[in-house]
């Protein structure tokens, strides 16, 4: 059971236009802080002086004051901020001229007169500096263009997505294992439109519409495209594998949560659900896609080393021909090198975005 109030040690300073209280309790619970008829009321339950206990105090200001405070728990003590009516420097802190012996200046944050107009000048000529600097930024004429472009690009590519993953989801139910087959056929002409599509990352990287580096676009387009147009789109062997299915889900799953994050970006929207799975969802879906591309490549050396396709001979006395499954073996490395580009990126955004936030400690 608590004892009786007792007053804690306060620690006061002022500016011209706000008045700075220190209340040194610590796990403060329940405050109740109130100012009426320019006096301050405080009673709180924490840690002080005296222990755990209740502790309250009155303070009558010298001048007229804004009859709301605000206050800022920590761990160690408690501040409250009050603003005065009309800016200039008081004397001292309380009507009566005696201070209260629970009150004390908080050197932490004392200034005198002759400083605090120096601190209050120099916040003025900032501001008016920054003011400044803004009013000689010409304003893009066509940034309401710009951001229109972006939301419809986005909102295009989401779409189509958007039916990629649901058509197959559907005949995954109706059809089972057999929609594994004819994956390719059925699917194919909407994700040629999306990758096309999304060649426009790029030109939007490149010329500055947004602010995405440009080596993890091209490494995810280009390896994307080249899997789509070259490996798929040219074998018809390849066609009918089970490892289509796989690679146009996981394709479309990864984009089903970045092109609408990115569409509310567009318009200062921030649905931090979204933007969790943003930042979460490549973390398994990266690695299985990037599988199902290698198993693609794997499976398809085979039948261009057998059809020569895309083979290169040389005009040369050796009569040296550069077989296209070599160049994919090679691509192999550069697969995983490009996934490993992705990755650092994608890590270092979750970090910046889902990471803990600093806490200034006192």
């Amino acid at each position: 059971m608590a004892g009786p109030s007792l007053r804690p040690h306060v620690h006061w300073a002022q500016r011209h236009r706000e008045l700075y209280l220190r209340v040194e309790l610590s796990d403060v619970q329940n405050p109740d802080i109130s100012i009426a008829d320019n006096v301050l009321r405080f009673r709180a339950q924490g840690h002080g002086a005296k222990g755990d206990n209740i502790y309250e105090f009155e303070i009558e200001f010298l001048e007229p004051v804004e009859p709301k405070p605000v206050c800022r728990v920590t761990q160690r003590q408690l501040n409250i901020t009050v603003q005065k009516k009309e800016s200039n420097w008081w004397e001292r802190l309380t009507k009566q001229e005696k201070r209260p012996l629970f009150l004390a200046p908080d050197f932490d944050r004392w200034l005198d007169e002759s400083d605090a107009e120096m601190e209050l000048k120099e916040k003025e000529e900032e501001k008016i500096n920054k003011m400044k600097i803004e009013s000689r930024v010409p304003k893009d004429p066509f940034r309401h263009l710009k951001k229109g472009y972006l939301i419809m690009y986005n909102l295009v590519q989401f779409l189509g997505f958007s039916w990629i993953f649901v058509n197959m989801t559907v005949r995954l139910f109706i059809l089972g294992k057999d929609s594994f087959y004819d994956t390719f056929h059925t699917i194919a002409d909407m994700m040629y439109f999306c990758q096309t599509l999304a060649l426009m990352e790029i030109m939007n990287s490149l010329i500055g519409l947004v602010r995405s580096p440009l080596l993890p676009a091209v490494a995810q387009i280009f390896g994307r495209n080249f899997i789509l147009f070259v490996v798929l789109g040219s074998l018809e062997e390849m066609q009918s594998k089970p490892v289509v299915f796989f690679i146009f889900y996981f394709w479309s799953i990864i984009e089903l949560f970045r092109y609408p994050y990115y569409m509310l970006s567009c318009i200062g929207i921030e649905w931090k659900p979204l933007t969790w799975l943003r930042y979460t969802a490549w973390i398994p879906l990266y690695p299985l896609g990037g599988l199902a591309e290698a198993v693609c490549i794997i499976q398809s050396i085979p039948i261009f080393s057998e059809t020569g396709k895309f083979s290169l001979a040389l005009p040369n006395p050796l009569n040296v021909t550069i077989q296209f499954s070599f160049l994919l073996q090679v691509y192999l490395i550069v697969l995983f090198l490009g996934i490993f580009v992705n990755f650092r990126h994608l890590y270092k955004q979750r970090k910046r975005h889902l990471g803990p936030k600093k806490r200034k400690m006192k």
